[in-house]
């Protein structure tokens, strides 16, 4: 039997991590590409395990370690996606989950080498959704979102206009914060930031999730997904993690996904028709599987968690998604440097929108790979020059 070939950008992530797991487990993938940052020892490992035809290692010198220790191996090592189309011709399946802005310009690429592309970078798809989805069509790519909410709000509104929706609520955890006075949220670090209750993410992720900031993007990936307008949506916390979306119908029906929080579920069933999470379970899953759950549902506490407010101005311009997106990768980038408090991530990203070049530039087309960097940059440019007047001031 034929196995289906994949490609993993952000292989040493948790996402990257997640399905190669279930690639090992199935053995029903071969792995001919894998693309990763910095993490060497992840790389090493997964080179022995995986052999793939192609690594790409972004960081210059894990790169040239890399390359040196397997340079007998009939691998082909790169440092860029420049000229990836040398070594790859078409691919059944890519799992896009490189965080940031950095992973756009990989997804298009693959997007048009891939039968199906299992999308995990919110980022690629808030800032750069029209090129991604235009070519798409071109190349009769299958595009699935594998983050669980949107991976749930795909399976269930399938058949289901917008006429139809009453609401669509999205789930938040409410992170590691979500029991903290809010008059101790000023002295919070960033050890405590990256704890989250439920998930094990990256810094940045886990940051934007202790600020809800997460909640924020997906509200807008998802109005780029999905038929629904803005005014469907609502974010509700729902702490036990468990459910992932909620649709309520105008008919006085409401359903929604119930899963376990591991990322190996939407990962799994986008990848296989017929996946067997059971095959996965460890002992605490077990327990965790067999435990009966209070399902407790929240509004969000708009004082605590601020930037929930952005949701409308946000989405207010084309390219707003895209400067407020790049703004506030700078801002958590020196939170967890400890550059800024976890307080001024809000403060310093409404500073961004109160700019007096903010409208011109919310309005710029993005429409290129080349227009998206260039307000991306003016955001992270602006965003620093406000890290640096407010030092200043102090």
């Amino acid at each position: 039997m034929r196995k289906e070939t994949i490609a993993i950008l952000g292989s040493t992530g948790s996402i990257g991590k997640n399905t190669l797991e279930i690639v090992k487990k199935t053995k029903k993938f071969k792995v001919v590409l894998i693309a990763a940052n910095k993490n060497f020892l992840k790389i090493s490992e997964q080179i022995k395990t995986f052999n793939p035809r192609v690594v790409i290692v972004v960081n210059a010198s894990v790169y040239t370690q890399i390359k040196k220790k397997y340079q007998k191996r009939n691998i082909i090592f790169l440092n860029n996606f420049y000229d990836i189309e040398r070594y790859i011709k078409k691919i059944d399946v890519t799992v896009s989950a490189i965080p940031g802005i950095a992973g756009l310009e990989p997804t298009i690429k693959f997007t048009k080498l891939s039968k199906n592309i299992l999308l995990a970078n919110k980022e690629a798809i808030i800032c750069g959704w029209e090129l991604i989805k235009k070519i798409a069509i071109k190349y009769s790519t299958k595009i699935t979102p594998i983050d669980s909410e949107h991976f749930s709000i795909g399976l269930l509104t399938k058949k289901i206009s917008n006429d139809e929706v009453k609401k669509i609520y999205i789930t938040a955890s409410g992170g590691p914060f979500l029991k903290l006075p809010i008059k101790k949220f000023k002295v919070i670090k960033p050890k405590d930031a990256i704890k989250h209750p439920k998930w094990k993410m990256g810094k940045k992720i886990s940051v934007d999730s202790a600020t809800l900031m997460n909640k924020v993007l997906e509200v807008t990936e998802a109005l780029k997904l999905f038929p629904f307008k803005l005014n469907k949506y609502e974010i509700v916390v729902h702490p036990q993690s468990l459910i992932h979306a909620i649709i309520k119908l105008k008919n006085g029906t409401s359903f929604f996904l119930y899963h376990l929080p591991d990322m190996k579920i939407p990962i799994g069933n986008a990848l296989l028709k017929n996946f067997n999470y059971s095959t996965f379970l460890t002992k605490k899953k077990e327990k965790q599987k067999n435990e009966n759950y209070n399902l407790d549902f929240l509004p969000v506490n708009k004082k605590k968690f601020p930037l929930v407010r952005l949701i409308t101005k946000m989405n207010a311009a084309k390219s707003a998604p895209i400067i407020i997106n790049a703004a506030n990768e700078i801002f958590v980038d020196e939170f967890l440097n400890n550059n800024i408090d976890f307080n001024d991530i809000s403060t310093y990203l409404n500073l961004v929108l109160r700019n007096k070049n903010y409208i011109k530039t919310s309005n710029m087309p993005s429409n290129s790979i080349k227009n998206i960097y260039r307000i991306d940059n003016w955001a992270r440019s602006l965003a620093l020059q406000i890290i640096k007047k407010k030092k200043t001031n102090v």
